[in-house]
């Protein structure tokens, strides 16, 4: 087993970037659709899966909302140049 698959094939607690929990999420989902995977590790792979879409949906949320902020910020910085000074 190389390297690379044995890290892709242990849980890890919190990713290191939201592309490596996409990653790690395409990997339990190809391990659980092969079917080859025994009950209890397929479980296993499930509950880590929950945790890395939760882990996911707040980075996607922060993200977001960054940008609801940027938007924002840059709307008000141009809606202050028509003002007069």
């Amino acid at each position: 087993m190389t390297e690379k698959t044995k890290r892709k094939e242990e849980p890890v607690g919190e990713p290191g970037s939201f592309e490596d929990a996409i990653e790690r999420l395409e990997t339990l989902v190809a391990g659980l659709e092969s079917g080859e995977v025994p009950l209890e590790k397929s479980v296993k792979a499930f509950e880590e899966g929950q945790r890395l879409i939760a882990y996911c949906e707040k980075t996607l949320k922060a993200a977001e909302q960054a940008l609801k902020q940027i938007a924002a910020d840059a709307d008000k910085a141009l809606g202050n140049r028509d003002e007069p000074k």
